[in-house]
C-alpha cells in the first residue's frame, strides 16, 4: 500500500494549481482499484484512483470524458498520469443513492430521487450513445449472445457449481444458448452502464450523479433499469419495481420521441431481470466464495430470496427446464439457510471477549471464563507504527495510526484471514448455545497493532453477528509511557 500512497503523491506533484495538503485512502469496493480522497489549502476536496489495470482506466475516462461533453452528470477528469494508472477526478461525495435509501426507508424523497436517477439514466443511455467510441470497451463492445452466455457462465462456475448439486450440463447449456437467443432480439440498443444500481449512483447537492460505468456497452436499455429494480440490498418493494418501471418506459417514450411496444419491452424486461440476478449471483460468488470478502457472502442470501420471489411469480414464456430445475434449486430453502449468517438476538448467551495485550508487559491475558478456550493472534509480523516519533504516544485508536496500518503494512490481509477463523467458531458458538468466546491480540506494547486489530474485531462481530462483545485493551494505563 506504500508503493500506492507514493505513487499518487508523485501525481499530485505534478498536478499545478491545486497545492494539495492531505490524503486519505477510501474504503476498496468490489474492485481492486483504491480511492483517495485528497484536499487543498482552499478547503477543496477531490478524488484520486489509482488502478493496475490500465485499459479499465482508461475506458473510464474516455467515457467520462465523453459524456461530460453531453452535458450528462458524471465527475470530470481533471488530470491523468502520463503512465495512465493514476487520476484525478472531481469529488461529488459520500452519500449514495442507497446510503439515502437505508437510512430513510421507502420514503417519497428517497422515490423522488429514484425517479431523477431513471431520467439521468435515459439522458446516458441516449445521449451518451451518440458519437461514442464503442471500441473503449473494456472486453465485449456489444451486450450481444457471446456477453450474455459469458454472464450465464460466470452464474454456472462462481455460484451454481460452488453447491456440488447434480444437474445436465449439457442441457443447462443447450439452455444458455436459447436463452441468450432470446434476450439478442430486442428491438432498442442503446449505451447500457452495465452496473447501474443504487451504490453508483452518487447523491451531490439533491441531484444523481454516475460513477463505474466502465463496464458498460452497447446494448438493450431494459438491463439497467433491471439493475437499479432488483437490487437485492435495496430491497424495493413490488409497488416501487411496477411504479417506477412504467415511469421509465413514459420517460424513454418522451425522450425517444415515439411510442414503444409496452407489452414486447415488458417482455424483454423480465429477461434481463433474470440474466441480471444470475450476473450479480456469479459476482457475489466469485467476490464472496473465492476471494473470501465478507460483504459479499452476506448479500449471497438477499440476492437468493431476490432470485427465488422472480421465478414464483414471473414468468419468461420460454421453455428451458433445465435452467428451471437448476433454479429451483439455487432457490431451496436448503440452499438459503446455508448462506444466511446467523445473528445474536437479546437472548443470545453468547459474550465474545475480544482483548488486546502487551507480550512484553503483561503476558498472555488469563482466561477468566472458566472454559479455557479462545484464540490468540499475534501481530507482530506487521510493521510497528510505535518505531515512528509521532505516533509513539498515539495509539491504534488515533486515525493517523489506522492510516499508516491500512496503507503502509499487510493489516488489511492480516485482519480479514483471522475474521475467515473466527468466524467458524463464532457461527458454531451461536447455534450450540455457548457463551463464552475470547479473541486476545497480542503485539510488543499493546498499543497500537493489537489495539488496532482488536477495535476491528470487535466491530466485524457486532457488524456481521449482532453478538454481545466486550472490548478491553489491558494495556491501556501505560499507553504514554511508551518510547
Amino acid at each position: 500500500m506504500s508503493k500506492y500512497i507514493d505513487q499518487v503523491k508523485a501525481f499530485l506533484d505534478t498536478v499545478e494549481g491545486y497545492d494539495f495538503v492531505e490524503i486519505t485512502l477510501l474504503p476498496q469496493s468490489g474492485s481492486d482499484r483504491q480511492y483517495f480522497r485528497v484536499g487543498n489549502a482552499d478547503g477543496k476536496s477531490y478524488i484520486a484512483t489509482i488502478g493496475n489495470n490500465l485499459k479499465e482506466n482508461k475506458t473510464f475516462i474516455n467515457f467520462t470524458n465523453h459524456f461530460k461533453s453531453k452535458g450528462l452528470n458524471v465527475p470530470e477528469i481533471i488530470a491523468v498520469s502520463d503512465d495512465g494508472a493514476v487520476y484525478l477526478q472531481t469529488d461529488l461525495g459520500s452519500v449514495s443513492l442507497l446510503d439515502v435509501l437505508e437510512k430513510e426507508g421507502f420514503s417519497e424523497n428517497v422515490k423522488s430521487l429514484f425517479k431523477k436517477s431513471i431520467d439521468g439514466l435515459i439522458d446516458l443511455q441516449l445521449k451518451g450513445h451518440e458519437g461514442l467510441n464503442y471500441n473503449d470497451c473494456i472486453t465485449s463492445t456489444e451486450f450481444g449472445k457471446q456477453a450474455i452466455i459469458s454472464d450465464l457462465l460466470y452464474f454456472k462456475y462462481y455460484f451454481l457449481d460452488t453447491l456440488q448439486t447434480p444437474y445436465n450440463k449439457q442441457d443447462l447449456l443447450d439452455d444458455f444458448e436459447m436463452f441468450a437467443l432470446y434476450l439478442t432480439k430486442t428491438a432498442y440498443k442503446f449505451f447500457m452502464f452495465r452496473d447501474f444500481q443504487s451504490r453508483n449512483i452518487m447523491i451531490h447537492n439533491n441531484t444523481p450523479y454516475f460513477i463505474d460505468y466502465q463496464g458498460g456497452m452497447l446494448g438493450a436499455p431494459q438491463y439497467d433499469l433491471a439493475s437499479l429494480l432488483w437490487q437485492a440490498r435495496a430491497n424495493l418493494p413490488e409497488d416501487w419495481k411496477i411504479e417506477l418501471r412504467g415511469y421509465y418506459i413514459s420517460q424513454f417514450e418522451n425522450k425517444i420521441g415515439s411510442p414503444i411496444d409496452k407489452e414486447l419491452f415488458e417482455k424483454q424486461y423480465y429477461g434481463y431481470v433474470l440474466i441480471r440476478l444470475l450476473q450479480v449471483l456469479g459476482a457475489y460468488g466469485f467476490r464472496g466464495l473465492f476471494e473470501r470478502k465478507a460483504q459479499f457472502l452476506t448479500s449471497i442470501p438477499q440476492a437468493l430470496e431476490n432470485l427465488k420471489w422472480f421465478i414464483n411469480n414471473r414468468s419468461l414464456g420460454l421453455y428451458v427446464p433445465e435452467l428451471k430445475r437448476v433454479l429451483d434449486i439455487c432457490t431451496s430453502d436448503m440452499v438459503i439457510d446455508r448462506f444466511t449468517i446467523k445473528k445474536a438476538s437479546d437472548a443470545t448467551p453468547l459474550v465474545v471477549k475480544v482483548n488486546s495485550f502487551s507480550y512484553l508487559k503483561n503476558g498472555y491475558p488469563e482466561d477468566k471464563t472458566g472454559t479455557g478456550g479462545g484464540f490468540v493472534f499475534d501481530c507482530r509480523g506487521i510493521l510497528n507504527p510505535g518505531r515512528i516519533d509521532e505516533y509513539k504516544t498515539q495509539s491504534g485508536l488515533d486515525k493517523p495510526v489506522k492510516d499508516y496500518l491500512e496503507q503502509n503494512t499487510r493489516m488489511p490481509q492480516f485482519i480479514n484471514s483471522i475474521f475467515d477463523i473466527i468466524d467458524i467458531n463464532v457461527e458454531d458458538y451461536l447455534s450450540r448455545g455457548f457463551k463464552n468466546l475470547t479473541i486476545n491480540f497480542g503485539c510488543t506494547g499493546g498499543q497500537h497493532r493489537s489495539v488496532y486489530a482488536a477495535e476491528a474485531t470487535a466491530r466485524h462481530l457486532k457488524n456481521k453477528y449482532k453478538v454481545k462483545v466486550e472490548l478491553n485493551h489491558i494495556n491501556k494505563e501505560n499507553w504514554k509511557k511508551e518510547l
